[in-house]
C-alpha cells in the first residue's frame, strides 16, 4: 500500500492509503505503484485518479507538484 497525501492552498483533500495514483504529469500520464522509484514531478491540468478499498476517486486539478519516497506520496495541487 502506498500512504498518499493531497494539500490544496484550502485544505487537505485526502490523507490515506491507497494501492495506486495516476497523476498528470507533464511529460504524460503516469502511475504511480508500490515501491515506485523515488521522484519529483510538476503536474499539468488533468485529473489525479487513486484508488482505495472503496474504489477510484477523480480529482481534477488545474496543475501543483507530486513527490513520491519510500511508498510515501504527496501531491500539492491547485483545484
Amino acid at each position: 500500500m502506498l500512504k498518499l497525501k493531497i494539500v490544496s492552498p484550502e485544505k487537505i483533500q485526502f490523507d490515506g492509503e491507497v494501492e495506486s495514483v495516476l497523476v498528470p504529469g507533464t511529460l504524460g500520464q503516469f502511475e504511480i505503484l508500490q515501491n515506485h522509484a523515488p521522484i519529483i514531478s510538476s503536474l499539468n491540468k488533468g485529473v489525479v485518479t487513486y484508488e482505495t478499498g472503496q474504489g477510484k476517486i477523480n480529482l481534477d486539478i488545474i496543475g501543483g507538484f507530486v513527490s513520491v519516497n519510500q511508498n510515501q506520496v504527496n501531491l500539492c495541487v491547485e483545484l
